[in-house]
């Protein structure tokens, strides 16, 4: 089997700087489109109420996207 050819470090690291520049946009585009699609305010009812469950699952949520979109942007490479 042939080696496969390494690309040099410098774009390595820009694609890196990319692909987690774009997670983390989708990630926060994904968060406002729930905040909106939920019919509670999640800021309030973490906040004022001190709601575990709903911090329980903003986190299940958050973790939820962030393995998706991470396996999305491994993909696309």
């Amino acid at each position: 089997m042939p080696a496969l050819a390494q690309a040099p470090l410098w774009r390595m690291i820009l694609d890196a700087t990319v692909f987690g520049i774009a997670g983390v946009v989708v990630l926060i585009l994904g968060y406002y489109i729930w905040e909106l699609v939920t019919p509670y305010n999640l800021r309030r009812e973490l906040q004022e109420n001190k709601n575990v469950a709903v911090a329980v699952v903003a986190a299940s949520f958050i973790l939820g996207m962030a393995i998706v979109i991470a396996a999305a942007l491994l993909r696309i490479r």
